[in-house]
């Protein structure tokens, strides 16, 4: 399962081919919210509204890549109603309903539709800024400052330790978490900060343990808004857990056969969690689907 990672078949583009056919795929965003068809009133899972054209009024559109082949775009609407056999439903909503691969597409249209959503006038002199660059970014038509979208880096670190009754994971629940979930710890990297650095500090900050021996694991775009999860696993060096006031409700050390809820399969704070368990308990009922 590829969750939000973009699939090989699809190839990010910001013009469309000219031997490309018009229309496609059609990732239409309202308030945040995506059009799919509407599944309540059908055995079959959403999917994506496709054609020449939307199937409702949008107020922008953007050529997103192609997919298999085909044509992606994403557009954004006013508050109207959706056209009859479709609804709005959140992304988070659409895990494991919607197919991955489009599942991953639409990550990068609502980022893309909300990058130009947010920049419609210039940070410096508030002037209106005008498409450029193939839809790749917005110029101001007073100044020419020009502004592309910003992804925001963040770490992602696993800690463990094997002890001699068995391996220990050091998961946490964030005070913001929606769900009883336990995971890894994370954290938005500083200005002029490595991402390395960012995991000491942050493992430090909100648990007040020290790790060594990082170890890279791997990175997921998160369209919520526009994070770049970068994850690593790391050996617990010294430190008792303290947890941080106002950021971690609370923070344990879970061996394999009591572990807490985890995040959704879809994210990689799951993959990582996986990973940890697999390399010593590979049949642990975890692991099964």
């Amino acid at each position: 399962m590829n969750g939000l990672i973009l699939p090989s078949s699809f190839t990010p583009l910001w013009d469309p081919p000219a031997n490309v056919a018009a229309g496609g795929y059609w990732f239409v965003f309202r308030a945040g919210k995506l059009l799919v068809t509407a599944a309540a009133a059908s055995p079959h899972p959403p999917g994506i509204a496709m054609g020449e054209r939307p199937p409702l009024p949008v107020t922008d559109r953007h050529f997103i890549g192609l997919l298999a082949g085909v044509g992606c775009w994403a557009a954004s609407c006013n508050d109207i109603e959706p056209p009859a056999g479709f609804a709005f439903e959140a992304l988070r909503g659409l895990f494991y309903r919607l197919p991955d691969n489009l599942l991953a597409v639409a990550g990068r249209g609502a980022q893309i539709v909300e990058f130009h959503r947010t920049h419609r006038h210039c940070g410096v002199c508030a002037a209106p800024a005008a498409v450029d660059d193939f839809g790749r970014a917005r110029r101001c038509q007073a100044c020419g400052e020009i502004a592309y979208p910003r992804i925001a880096p963040a770490m992602m670190v696993l800690v463990k330790r094997d002890t001699a009754h068995g391996r220990e994971l050091l998961l946490a629940r964030g005070t913001r978490f929606a769900t009883p979930i336990y995971s890894a710890l994370a954290g938005f990297v500083e200005p002029s900060e490595s991402v390395e650095d960012c995991v000491h500090r942050e493992t430090f900050e909100e648990v007040g343990v020290r790790v060594r021996n990082l170890r890279y694991f791997g990175s997921q775009g998160w369209p919520f808004p526009h994070s770049l999860m970068i994850a690593f696993t790391a050996d617990h060096e010294s430190g008792d857990i303290a947890c941080e006031a106002g950021e971690i409700e609370d923070a344990q050390w879970f061996p394999l056969d009591k572990l807490p809820e985890l995040p959704s399969w879809l994210s990689i704070a799951r993959r990582l969690i996986n990973a940890a368990i697999a390399e010593v308990a590979p049949d642990h009922p975890l692991l099964r689907r």
